[in-house]
């Protein structure tokens, strides 16, 4: 198995629950592929342990040939892996560009001396990055609210936002945890033309989760399905739709 992102017989349980079971996935750079499935199918833990939140209990992760199935959290942005959370997690207290101005000082290239003295480094450094974090707002449409206050924004905008931090990372792997949660018909539109875009523009690979059908079908290449913690299913969407145990269990109807 090989990809930018590989997992190899993955497994994660708390206390008597398996919440990943024996879970493989490749995913090749530049794709787009969701993972979907009921609620508590492990989907959300796939992410965090991929990020290195939660350790794998048995398996391998691999990103770009490189073992990271212990990897800190720290370590996992470092290395190009970016993610948004189900719950929208922002500095609310903050205005929209210090949100994003915060992610891209993880590749800031000054000292602690650097900023305790606040050198002409420190300054050259924080301009060309509040510059940077003006050009994602930028992108994503939001530089006319660059200094209001972060949970001021509709609850559109602040999924953007928090995808914008995500992106000033410079990530090469993108996991996007239930990005049109709360949207309705037409904000889920624009959302899918929105990454699409992002992938476009920075070459970035991305992993979704997602529960509106509609937004996997229109962005993603190729889909894995779960249930309690197992893959159920993996292929394009159309084969997904015509198998019999992902309509049972998930999809409901009659495969349609």
């Amino acid at each position: 198995m090989s990809g930018l992102l590989t997992l190899s017989h993955v497994s994660k349980a708390f206390g008597g629950v398996q919440a990943i079971d024996d879970f493989s996935l490749s995913l090749p750079g530049g794709a787009i592929h969701g993972l979907i499935g009921p609620n508590g199918a492990g989907k959300t833990t796939i992410f965090n342990t991929i990020t290195g939140i939660y350790q794998a209990d048995a398996g391998e992760i691999r990103f770009d040939g490189e073992d990271i199935t212990h990897i800190t959290p720290h370590g996992a942005a470092r290395r190009g892996i970016a993610r948004t959370f189900q719950n929208i997690r922002l500095f609310g207290n903050l205005p929209v560009i210090e949100n994003v101005v915060i992610a891209c000082n993880l590749h800031a290239a000054y000292s602690l001396p650097d900023a305790l003295l606040r050198t002409p480094k420190f300054r050259r450094v924080r301009r060309e990055t509040r510059e940077k974090a003006a050009e994602y707002l930028e992108i994503v449409g939001l530089s006319d609210r660059a200094n209001e206050r972060a949970d001021s924004l509709p609850y559109g905008h602040q999924r953007k936002l928090e995808i914008a931090r995500a992106m000033a990372t410079n990530p090469r792997l993108l996991l996007l945890d239930e990005p049109a949660a709360g949207m309705n018909a037409e904000e889920s539109a624009e959302l899918v033309t929105f990454i699409l875009k992002l992938r476009e523009r920075f070459s970035v690979t991305i992993l979704l989760i997602e529960h509106h059908m509609d937004v996997v079908a229109n962005l993603c290449e190729a889909c894995t399905v779960l249930n309690f913690g197992r893959t159920l299913a993996s292929g394009s969407m159309a084969e997904i739709r015509r198998n019999p145990e992902v309509v049972a269990a998930y999809l409901g109807g009659d495969g349609t």
